[in-house]
């Protein structure tokens, strides 16, 4: 049975992804600004006209399908920075949602998947 909480969580989280155009500020394959040699694995970017816990527009990754589409989201940790953050994943297929989680654990970060 689904959790009731959930049931609310992910239409309005759709809502907005639709509401909200998707904007490359780290197009795939460029170096990160603070970690020398770490390079995207795919888009990355934020969702226009949002705020994050950050104060910061929210921040999300595009796959190879449907940037309006939300495939999953990722909670992560960054002791370096000490802060928590969801990062919305966008039209990524199972192997590219791997491939995120998977940037986001490394150095002082740990990334927690979150599908629907």
């Amino acid at each position: 049975m689904a959790n009731p909480m959930s049931q609310a969580f992910w239409p309005k989280l759709r809502a907005l992804v639709s509401d909200c155009a998707f904007v490359v500020d780290r197009p795939k394959g460029s170096e990160h600004p603070r970690l020398p040699g770490v390079r995207y694995p795919y888009d990355y970017g934020y969702l226009e006209g949002t705020t994050a816990s950050d104060g910061e527009a929210l921040d999300a990754w595009r796959g190879s399908g449907d940037a309006g589409e939300l495939s999953a989201v990722i909670c992560t940790v960054d002791l370096g920075k000490r802060d928590i953050e969801l990062k919305l994943l966008l039209g990524c297929t199972p192997d590219e949602q791997r491939t995120i989680v998977g940037f986001h654990n490394a150095g002082t970060q740990g990334g927690l998947l979150i599908e629907p």
